[in-house]
């Protein structure tokens, strides 16, 4: 079956279609929850909620752009509605002006390591860091999606910068370097 099929048949609230649409999905839409959510149980829940406003919103699609780009930012909005009216999100006013670039030349590094870190970040830090780094939005994006100003988000994006850099800082220095377990 092709996607616009697909996409057609879950619009008449196909249930095979929806599983199919799910199983075809689910994996790399995992990975954008778990990228935004405190811990693999909340990604989990983030990810069924997602799919929930997926299939009813799905109507909305009108097969102009990506359907995985749709699909992307509804899940991303899903989890920053959680945020959105939380106070620590507009908390955070300073500027900071120093700019930490972090060094991966560490082979020693594994990715799960850094998902850890990145996920141990404070919401309105890990936040900015995932929206800015890893997906491209623009400070004035991330201002407008997290109702906050842009230099909050510069500040914010500075601060997950400078924790991440003294992990890893911490990480290479460690003698026995290994991987820390998940407690």
């Amino acid at each position: 079956m092709d996607l616009k099929q697909l996409i057609n048949d879950c619009k008449n609230n196909n249930r095979k279609a929806q599983e199919q649409l799910y199983r075809l999905y689910s994996t790399k839409l995992f990975a954008v929850c778990l990228k935004y959510s405190r811990n693999y149980t909340e990604a989990q829940d983030n990810l069924q909620d997602g799919f929930l406003i997926i299939f009813n919103k799905i109507d909305q699609f009108s097969f102009k752009g990506s359907f995985d780009g749709w699909l992307k930012r509804i899940m991303i909005n899903n989890v920053l509605q959680q945020y959105r009216n939380q106070t620590f999100l507009s908390l955070v006013n300073e500027e900071v002006e120093a700019d930490y670039e972090i060094e991966l030349d560490d082979e020693n590094i594994s990715l799960e390591y850094l998902l850890k870190i990145i996920q141990e970040l404070p919401d309105r830090y890990r936040l900015v860091f995932n929206l800015y780094v890893l997906d491209g939005f623009s400070h004035q994006e991330i201002a407008e999606m997290l109702s906050i100003n842009i230099g909050t988000s510069k500040s914010n994006l500075a601060r997950a910068k400078m924790i991440l850099k003294e992990k890893i800082e911490h990480y290479k220095n460690n003698e026995n370097k290994t991987f820390p377990s998940a407690k």
